[in-house]
């Protein structure tokens, strides 16, 4: 799995909750209503500092990451998260990631 934030995202983030540099984001699987990418779970959010990451990614002084015993939700998937400028909203984009021998086309 790979994650990745753009900066605007992270920018989000600072300001939406409050964060100082070197601050930490643990993202992680949720019972919701809605759904991601498995019925009845959504990526949530928590500003704590890791125990056990499998993942971290650093953007804008804020330590992004997802602990081990979370990587299930994401297996098989990229993910990055964007800002939305229309909405003034973070938005998570899931990505399939190629199974081994797989080959991509791409369609444009």
């Amino acid at each position: 799995m790979n994650m990745e934030i753009s900066q605007a995202a992270a920018a989000w983030f600072k300001r939406e909750l409050d964060l100082k540099n070197g601050d930490y984001i643990r993202l992680f699987p949720r019972y919701s209503s809605g759904g991601g990418l498995h019925p009845g779970f959504s990526l949530g959010i928590a500003t704590e500092a890791p125990g056990r990451p499998a993942i971290q990614v650093k953007q804008d002084d804020i330590v992004f990451y997802m602990e081990e015993q979370d990587l299930w939700y994401m297996e098989g998937y990229d993910l990055s998260i964007v800002y939305s400028e229309s909405e003034d909203d973070i938005e998570y984009k899931y990505e399939p990631k190629p199974v081994s021998g797989e080959v991509q086309v791409s369609l444009s």
